[in-house]
């Protein structure tokens, strides 16, 4: 794929103010977050500007994949698993000054629980029986079950800690405890972060974070060459790397992601719901392709829902090896000898947009044609995440684990298996690390021969980071852009 010469910086993009060395941070995101609400949607550039910056929880993720202490300095287990009593900081505030104790935890679980709730992990939070207040700094979790990820799941963005004075307006004016506080949002632009002087950990090096959103990829590029951007997280012109690598004024780190990005399909829709037509899809699929024409080569391929760094992952890309002549008898056999037309609605992302038009030409070649439909994030998640109504989408799922959404049913590519389901059920209930690998195994392989979506590749994190600063994580084990630690060298 070819861009047009950059004739002039200043005529691509124009940005308010400079980067603040020193004192301020500015980072290039390409999507804008359609809220500020990390327990109410699952859209990941939520995650990205404020977790761990503006909300914390009980636990927390590190920079390489451990779950640390967060507002629970520490925990107790019951010998049966289904207790856990979590002793919280003493001296956390919130920002607007009110006092985070066991009632916000209380009330932070029961919401994200709620038969009402509209989180969009609430299954992180279905084995919990109850949440008690001993006094204010223990909270008591009983469980239905024992949750061998429990601690896991509360280091999700949508297992953060709110506050009911504050809850009203947390999709545009959020107060948790982290070290930044929010300031502005100036929509279509830039969300301004400063740093919380009264916060109860080690505060932020950095004054003021300012995230700004640019979404054109040869924009993004010319905001770093001018240097009116420090940082371009998960930068979306990977053809660009190699000339950022060869100037001395920045620094690229390649680092690995929690992000399967996949071809979507509508399982309950016709003629998605013949496993042969979508085994079909995936045999058409040439993945590597895909890897280089839209990511320029920055992909592991995957055949299954699962990250391959992580040591319980089953290599099956050989199950859907690209095929297209048997893709073409599978659709024959399907009763779709002359093949079929269906949607494909793409979000924003690079991965997407150009990864769609690749593979729609890869579909069209075994005759599967394909209307394309270039949607904005806010329509993605309206029409696709919970209208359903599409036919096919590419996604990369960058929440970390999270193969137990194919025991979801109503999740938006409407999989519904009850052996995965009651699997995924003694997958949560097992805390015997040896037994838990052989049941992910089972997972990943059951969706796999069911051939549930196209699977992709693993989504590679490029990050193009000015020289002179320190602490930008280069893997993402979370969504997440934790500033907390980075800081400006001297």
């Amino acid at each position: 794929m070819k861009f047009k010469a950059l004739t002039s910086a200043a005529a691509l993009v124009v940005l308010a103010g400079t980067a603040q060395a020193d004192t301020g941070l500015i980072v290039g995101l390409q999507l804008e977050p359609p809220h500020l609400d990390p327990t109410s949607a699952a859209a990941g550039a939520i995650d990205q500007v404020l977790y761990s910056n503006v909300f914390e929880g009980l636990t927390r993720f590190g920079p390489d994949g451990s779950v640390n202490p967060g507002l629970a300095a520490s925990w107790d287990i019951s010998e049966d698993g289904l207790r856990y009593t979590f002793n919280l900081r003493e001296g956390v505030a919130f920002h607007d000054g009110t006092a985070m104790d066991a009632e916000d935890v209380v009330f932070s679980l029961d919401r994200a629980r709620a038969e009402d709730s509209t989180n969009a992990q609430k299954a992180l939070f279905a084995e919990i029986e109850g949440v008690e207040a001993v006094d204010p700094t223990t909270v008591r979790v009983t469980l239905s079950t024992a949750n061998g990820s429990f601690l896991f799941n509360m280091a999700w963005g949508d297992a953060v800690i709110v506050a009911s004075e504050s809850i009203e307006n947390i999709k545009t004016n959020p107060v948790g405890t982290g070290a930044f506080k929010f300031s502005n949002w100036v929509q279509g632009d830039q969300i301004e972060l400063v740093r919380n002087e009264d916060y109860w950990g080690t505060p932020a090096n950095l004054e003021t974070a300012t995230f700004k959103f640019i979404s054109d990829p040869t924009a993004a590029f010319a905001a770093m060459m001018a240097e009116d951007v420090d940082v371009f997280y998960s930068y979306p012109a990977p053809e660009n790397l190699p000339q950022f690598e060869a100037d001395a004024r920045f620094e690229v780190l390649v680092g690995s992601s929690e992000g399967e990005t996949i071809l979507a399909i509508n399982n309950l829709m016709e003629p998605f719901t013949d496993v042969r037509v979508r085994k079909a899809v995936a045999h058409a699929i040439d993945r590597q392709a895909i890897i280089d024409g839209a990511m320029f080569g920055l992909g592991t391929p995957i055949g299954t829902h699962f990250a391959p760094h992580n040591p319980d992952y089953v290599d099956l890309t050989s199950n859907s090896q690209y095929d297209p002549e048997l893709a073409k008898s599978l659709l024959t056999e399907a009763g779709y000898p002359d093949g079929f037309t269906t949607t494909l609605k793409l979000p924003p992302p690079s991965y997407a947009r150009r990864g769609g038009e690749i593979i729609a030409s890869q579909l069209r070649a075994v005759g599967i044609q394909t209307e394309i439909s270039n949607l904005e994030w806010a329509q993605g998640l309206e029409q696709v995440f919970r209208g359903k109504d599409f036919g096919l989408t590419i996604v990369s799922h960058t929440e970390p684990f999270d193969i137990g959404i194919y025991a979801r049913p109503e999740y938006y590519f409407q999989y519904d298996n009850a052996d995965f389901q009651s699997l995924i059920k003694d997958l949560t209930a097992e805390t015997d690390p040896a037994k838990r690998s052989e049941l992910i195994a089972m997972a990943q392989t059951i969706i796999s021969n069911d051939y549930v979506n196209g699977y992709l590749f693993q989504l590679a994190v490029p990050t193009v980071v000015k020289a002179g600063i320190q602490g930008i994580w280069s893997d993402a084990p979370t969504q997440a852009i934790d500033l907390t630690a980075v800081s400006w060298s001297n």
